[in-house]
């Protein structure tokens, strides 16, 4: 057994059994692919993959339980090379965030600065993405950290902390008749309305406030994210629902805050790591940059396996 066949087994199931795309992504051949699979299978004795002739359909029970063991071998494989670099290297590295775009715009620009300035060796790299892909990244070990407001809190693997409560505000031109009545859901549902994408920055909550309401809103358009909503409600093409920090009063001045409650309640952005990922001493200082109160005293004793 050897590293090398670890890696298959595991990219066997992320490229959904397709052995070409395996060896294009391990950098082999599907050839390779097929005989590291086979050797490993003759050594233990069992059939790791369900087939139907030269195609692989899934894993069989087997083939379920190992698939458990090589994802922590390998992300051990990967805290050990951490490892070595933290006493080698105690600041300098790399520390991949994956985040969506509402916390790389709004949230972190002062944490990236005041870490670049504390970690000007370590190379900082910020991954744009959805909250489904975030995800896939912190699974794969392809990301240290991420922040989001959505999917991360109910991941089994993950372990997330709070960071920032927000909620959403309604903006539109100063001129919009909304500005001079009572803001509720139904004066809100009264105008086309440009917001989140589903699965995007709370848009689940919104929906839900409406359906709740008994309202059927007319959103003409989803977008990913709050400088294309509000570009479109500069335009007219109707009221512009957005997370709160998504507005600048000195940037946006061809827009407004309609005031009134908050319609949508309050969500939490949060910071989350996969369970037995080995963190550098500079990733749990940028957590408490983000949020003092997560010292890393505090992260780490929520990452202890022993808790699990």
């Amino acid at each position: 057994m050897n590293f090398q066949q670890l890696r298959i087994i595991r990219e066997t199931v992320r490229q959904n059994f397709n052995l070409t795309e395996v060896g294009n992504a391990l950098f082999t051949s599907q050839s390779g692919v097929s005989k590291h699979i086979k050797d490993l299978e003759d050594e233990l004795g069992v059939a790791l993959f369900v087939r139907k002739g030269k195609r692989f359909l899934g894993l069989t029970e087997p083939g379920k339980e190992l698939l458990t063991i090589v994802e922590r071998m390998l992300i051990d494989a990967g805290n050990v090379k951490r490892l070595a670099e933290q006493f080698s290297q105690r600041d300098a590295g790399q520390l991949t965030i994956a985040t969506t775009h509402t916390q790389a715009r709004y949230a972190l620009p002062r944490v990236v600065a005041a870490f670049r300035e504390a970690f000007p060796r370590v190379h900082l790299v910020l991954h744009q993405a959805s909250p489904d892909e975030l995800v896939r990244l912190l699974l794969a070990g392809e990301a240290d950290l991420g922040i989001a407001t959505e999917a991360i809190a109910d991941v089994p693997e993950l372990v997330s902390f709070p960071y920032y409560s927000w909620h959403h505000s309604v903006v539109a031109p100063p001129s919009h008749p909304l500005h001079r009545t009572a803001l509720t859901l139904d004066s809100l549902a009264s105008y086309p309305i440009v917001t989140y994408h589903q699965g995007f920055t709370g848009r689940a909550r919104i929906d839900w406030a409406f359906a709740e309401a008994g309202l059927t809103p007319d959103i003409v358009m989803a977008a990913l994210d709050a400088d294309v909503i509000k570009a479109y409600v500069e335009l007219g093409l109707g009221v512009g629902i957005v997370a709160s920090m998504a507005v600048d009063p000195t940037r946006d001045t061809a827009l407004k805050v309609v005031e009134g409650p908050v319609l949508f309640g309050h969500q939490t952005a949060r910071i989350a790591v996969r369970r037995g990922h080995y963190l550098r001493s500079f990733a749990y200082r940028f957590i408490s940059l983000c949020s003092p109160a997560l010292e890393e005293g505090v992260v780490r004793s929520a990452l202890d396996p022993a808790r699990v």
